[in-house]
């Protein structure tokens, strides 16, 4: 007879087994779920950082075209976007260890096929081998909402923003690998760009295999089993539900203002982000330059996490949120009217990242709370999908935009993406007032 999932998983201190049925510390779980999370993330970063900073450069390489460039980080948002769903069924059906791990496992089978398509020199399989990288970003925004599954009402951001941080290191680390990784691609007779891919790889395999091992018991079917929930009914219905996600977030305005503020701030960040490693490199900057300004980038996406979901739980989301709005003003600015200033271009980029961070811990977890814990999975699932197709989209004309207006038409087109925001939040707040 098959046992049932994590039927023989070790239980950490805090948790007995007798007779009946298993008492757990659900605190002491959540502890040991959090720290877990941060682990893996500290790795899967490396792999992540290392897309950003070299995908666009290798498509343009293997098409020869600037705009073709942009459709590398869509690529990757796009298969965020497919695969968000998918993901979040196997996890609410199998657990957190499932759906995380199966994320990083096709994540590094897309860096293998990325460069394979850089070995032949044939782009449309480097280009689906960035689709498939996107269950990485999938998986990545997925662990956010594993953090919150045992997580107290008033300890939710905090969660949230601890897992988020975590990736600082192997995400600042990550684009800084294009040296090694160029040096790498040369010895095997590869495009310099691709020598990161090996990294990549390697950092999904060794996240996947954390997960795997250590977090254990699975915060979400434990969660299920401390809410008196039973698997087969939850998973049903997810599936059936999920249509009516968006509807349900409609009628809430604080879970619409959080929705907002994801979806379109996701969009700001990726469509700068992408064009700028290419915008530096057609004004000279070496590989070791563009990295460290990604590196800056993350840097702000992540490292200041904490304090931003401090800020969250003490003066509130929507004013976080409102000041992300401010900082994406600021970012936008300085970079879009840099020119061939890298310091100016680096200080916009990270100060990009830190609205990024506003928008996406706020956002997020003002999102959860809104929705009661029947629909919270579906919405979840909803808000990644479509977090991710408005990215995509975002990603795939900011070439256009570059080849239509330049560098700095690009950065006001993403601009503008903050008045929708800016008036969702004001509204809601003026309504609760």
């Amino acid at each position: 007879m098959t046992a049932a999932p994590d039927s023989h998983e070790s239980i950490p201190s805090g948790i007995s087994r007798d007779a009946g049925p298993v008492l757990p510390d659900r605190a002491a779980v959540q502890r040991r779920t959090v720290n877990v999370l941060m682990a893996a993330q500290v790795v899967i970063g490396i792999g992540m950082g290392a897309v950003i900073s070299s995908g666009g450069l290798l498509i343009e390489h293997l098409t020869g075209s600037e705009a073709a460039a942009g459709f590398a980080t869509t690529l990757v948002t796009l298969g965020a976007a497919l695969l968000s769903v998918p993901l979040a069924a196997l996890s609410r059906a199998r657990g957190r260890r499932a759906g995380l791990s199966a994320g990083w496992l096709i994540a590094s089978a897309g860096a293998l096929t990325v460069l394979a398509g850089a070995a032949l020199t044939w782009a449309p399989l480097a280009l689906f081998g960035l689709l498939l990288l996107g269950s990485g970003t999938a998986a990545n925004l997925q662990s956010r909402y594993a953090a919150t599954d045992l997580a107290e009402k008033d300890g939710r951001a905090r969660a949230l923003s601890l897992v988020v941080w975590s990736a600082t290191v192997g995400a600042v680390l990550g684009p800084n690998l294009t040296g090694p990784g160029a040096a790498v691609a040369r010895t095997v007779g590869l495009p310099e760009a691709s020598g990161t891919f090996v990294f990549s790889c390697a950092a999904f395999l060794a996240g996947a295999a954390v997960i795997r091992a250590r977090l254990r018991p699975d915060p979400l079917l434990l969660a299920a089993r401390l809410d008196a929930a039973s698997a087969p009914a939850r998973q049903a219905r997810f599936l059936t539900r999920m249509s009516g996600a968006l509807r349900h977030v409609a009628a809430s305005p604080s879970a619409l203002t959080g929705l907002t503020a994801l979806v379109l701030g996701h969009a700001v960040m990726v469509s700068v982000m992408t064009m700028t490693p290419v915008h530096l490199a057609h004004h000279g900057a070496s590989l070791s330059v563009v990295g460290f300004t990604i590196s800056l980038h993350i840097a702000g996406m992540y490292a200041l996490s904490p304090l931003v979901g401090k800020a969250a739980d003490r003066l509130g989301r929507v004013p976080v949120i409102l000041a992300g709005q401010v900082v994406f003003v600021a970012a936008t600015l300085l970079a879009g009217t840099a020119g061939s200033r890298q310091w100016a271009i680096a200080a916009g980029l990270f100060l990009l990242g830190v609205a990024w961070s506003c928008a996406t811990v706020a956002g997020s977890t003002l999102l959860s709370e809104s929705v009661d814990a029947e629909h919270r999975s579906e919405v979840q699932g909803a808000s990644d999908t479509l977090m991710n197709l408005v990215g995509a989209a975002g990603g795939a004309l900011s070439g256009a935009f570059v080849a239509l207006s330049g560098y700095g038409g690009l950065n006001a087109a993403a601009a503008v993406l903050v008045v929708p925001v800016s008036a969702c939040a004001l509204y809601f707040g003026l309504r609760r007032r």
